[in-house]
């Protein structure tokens, strides 16, 4: 028996296939035997001659069927002997023709609601039944899932309206101080459009306003002990998010060598520490040359953060060092002149509106920043992550899952309606689990990529990724959001700022392709941005000249986007529905085979040139495919993009062995003088400086281990060197 046709229908409709294929498809060749699944077809007459051995004693059949798993109908086609069916080619070609047109590719959208006129329970529960009956099972479900429909109608619009972004930011003088590049503005045009709108003259009120309450209150902290007069203005009530945060200890111990937090304080909002993180794709349908064993990565994502805990104690350090929050505070418009910003917000519960003015405004917004989209003149991001989930209190029978151990990325089937889904699994407190349900996805206006979709699914196929009965699980919260991603291929060709504006996180955009995580770029780079921004804000070098080279920017994080992109089902192009799966399993297979800390540094955005070019070369050995699936998914646009990305790497390679060795003992003797006399070009170097140091591999002695017997227990947690 032999397996010769592979396909995936797009709709969870199983029985219309099944129907459609028994009663419709006609396959002009052989007799139809209806059966559970699909069909058999055979040839009436055909007799097996007498003596014939067993593989020729097989009957000259094919058999047809269907099954359903992540909500997704797959085919397939086995043929019982050895020799070729009748029309066995023309078979295949009609039914993969009529099926491909019988069942399309179709992106739901939401629905239009009112919720003066009815809940949004009872607007939703008819296209979405298993969202809104498990909502209504979670704390404030009723405000989550009203903020989860207005996120993906926001992002729809901003994806469909790429040339005409909302026009919030305004300056007195145009373009004034943008430099030859410019900064783009709305209407796609390059421009920010002058105001019309008097600006004050008086001195600003505040050093820094950050918009944006989650990774804005990390920054806006550090920023506040350090001195500045810090506002942090938030639209939800503060402390309050959809998300989770992983992440590793060496990462996070910046926040102690930078002063934010004590070693004492960091323990007391790490609520899981697990030994070992699983990374496996599904293979059942990889030929076994490309199936691989598991990741294991105990230093990848391994602590879970009270991510509640830890934004309020950020806020109580902002307010004790003199800063103040604004919560439940929307933000309207801003208004830059040479010496100020003058911002425009409403306080949502009281609807009453009011300005305020400081010497710099940092975005922190996130996906739905109509800032970065200004900015950027539409093209704020090339990818995106739709993610959703929840954290679990219990529920879970015992033996389903070891809270010691996590899922950092896991795939449980092929590509289901276009995507490629992705599970992760994260220990979080008692017997808490944090379950994530995502995919890699290219932005399109037909397809933006949806939320509210994607938790239907999460509810339907969540039993077939860990046993459970969805009835008696406890919820606690929902977790969710657009996750972007930008292809750079230079280290200016994004911009983050505009005068006495920068953007920083998710609304910078400048993350890893693979991690998808805003929170983690923010965390490694956290020195870098802040070293950089207090000397930008002690020598009042707040132009777009001087803060756009104040960014996360990494020239091997860059050329690692092809990565994600072999991720990305193209809108409305249908694949082997085992390609992605055959990709990952090459690439993580090879990670599997190296040493602990190649998939460490990898994945924590410390790949060197050498490592990158030598794991690409027997990927390709290993699967010499993998070059024509990758063209046929980038196509020859995306790859001359990334063949830029990889030539500047290179050349950042270069700049860096030749630097390394003594640009950075070279300011320290220069620094004391250089700096007040010439403020521009130490900002310069001192960006220079972080460019090249930032992202270096570790050796193996400086990866970090965590306790291989168990997990540390809260009362015994300690800084692992």
């Amino acid at each position: 028996m032999r397996e010769i046709l592979y396909l995936e229908v797009p709709t969870p409709d199983i029985e219309t296939v099944r129907s459609w294929l028994q009663t419709d498809f006609e396959p002009g060749n052989g007799e139809k035997v209806l059966t559970s699944e699909g069909f058999r077809l055979k040839i009436p007459s055909a007799k097996t001659p007498a003596g014939a051995g067993l593989s020729e004693n097989l009957p000259v059949e094919l058999s047809v069927f269907v099954w359903s798993v992540q909500r997704t109908t797959y085919l397939k086609v086995f043929r019982w002997a050895e020799q070729p069916f009748p029309s066995e080619r023309q078979i295949l070609q009609r039914l993969t023709q009529e099926i491909r047109s019988r069942f399309p590719h179709h992106y739901p959208e939401p629905p239009a609601i009112d919720l003066s006129q009815e809940s949004i329970f009872a607007a939703l529960a008819s296209a979405y039944p298993l969202t809104v009956k498990y909502f209504q099972k979670m704390p404030n479900g009723e405000y989550d899932l009203t903020r989860a429909y207005w996120w993906e109608k926001r992002w729809r619009e901003g994806v469909r309206n790429p040339q005409r972004p909302r026009q919030v930011v305004f300056s007195s003088r145009g373009d004034w101080g943008a430099g030859e590049q410019g900064s783009r503005g709305a209407g796609g045009d390059g421009r920010i459009i002058s105001s019309s709108s008097s600006s004050s003259s008086s001195s600003p009120t505040y050093d820094l306003i950050y918009i944006g309450g989650a990774l804005g209150a990390i920054h806006a902290a550090l920023m506040a002990k350090l001195g500045y007069k810090v506002l942090l203005v938030e639209r939800m009530p503060f402390g309050r998010m959809n998300r989770e945060w992983n992440i590793s200890r060496d990462e996070i111990q910046s926040l102690v060598n930078l002063g934010l937090v004590t070693p004492a304080e960091l323990e007391t909002i790490i609520a899981r520490e697990y030994k070992d993180g699983f990374n496996k794709f599904f293979d059942a349908n990889n030929p076994s040359k490309l199936r691989s064993p598991v990741l294991h990565t105990p230093t990848v994502l391994n602590l879970g953060l009270d991510s509640d805990k830890w934004l309020q104690m950020c806020g109580q350090k902002l307010q004790a060092a003199g800063g103040e929050i604004w919560d439940e505070t929307e933000f309207m418009r801003a208004d830059i002149d040479i010496s100020q910003v003058l911002l425009q917000v409403k306080h949502l519960p009281s609807q009453v509106e009011k300005q305020v003015s400081g010497r710099l405004l940092i975005d922190a917004m996130g996906t739905a920043s109509p800032i970065a989209w200004q900015l950027n003149g539409g093209r704020a991001f090339d990818s995106v992550c739709p993610t959703v989930g929840a954290v679990i209190e219990s529920g879970f029978e015992p033996g389903v899952w070891d809270s010691q151990y996590g899922d950092v990325l896991y795939s449980h089937g092929d590509i289901s309606r276009g995507r490629q889904l992705i599970w992760e699994l994260f220990p979080a407190a008692d017997d808490e689990l944090t379950i994530y349900l995502f995919h890699y996805h290219q932005v399109n206006a037909e397809n933006p990529g949806s939320l509210l979709e994607m938790y239907e699914d999460f509810f339907t196929i969540l039993p077939e990724y860990r046993r459970c009965d969805m009835d008696k699980l406890v919820w606690k919260k929902p977790t969710f959001g657009y996750i972007p991603g930008h292809f750079s291929v230079g280290s200016s060709d994004r911009t983050v700022a505009f005068d006495r504006l920068i953007a920083i996180g998710d609304a910078a955009s400048l993350q890893s392709p693979l991690v998808f995580t805003g929170f983690g770029s923010l965390v490694r780079n956290l020195e870098r941005l802040t070293t950089l921004l207090d000397t930008a804000l002690k020598h009042d070098l707040l132009s777009f000249r001087h803060l756009n080279q104040i960014r996360a920017y990494q020239s091997n994080v860059s050329v690692t986007w092809l990565f994600s992109k072999g991720m990305m089902v193209p809108t409305g192009k249908f694949l082997p529905p085992q390609r992605i799966n055959s990709m990952l399993n090459t690439f993580f297979g090879l990670l599997a085979d190296e040493p602990q800390e190649v998939a460490d540094n990898f994945i924590k955005d410390r790949c060197d040139w050498l490592t990158f070019n030598r794991l690409a070369l027997k990927a390709a050995r290993r699967n010499p495919a993998l070059l024509l699936w990758i063209w046929e998914l980038a196509g020859p646009r995306d790859l001359m993009r990334w063949l830029g990305s990889y030539f500047n790497f290179g050349r950042h390679a270069l700049v860096s062995a030749l630097l390394s060795p003594w640009f950075g003992r070279f300011l320290n003797r220069v620094g004391f003088w250089l700096e007040p006399r010439n403020p521009g070009l130490w900002l310069w170097l001192l960006a220079i400086n972080y460019a090249i140091a930032t992202g270096k591999p570790r050796s193996r002695s400086q990866v970090a281990k965590t306790n291989p017997e168990a997990v540390i227990p809260k009362s015994e947690a300690r800084i692992l060197n």
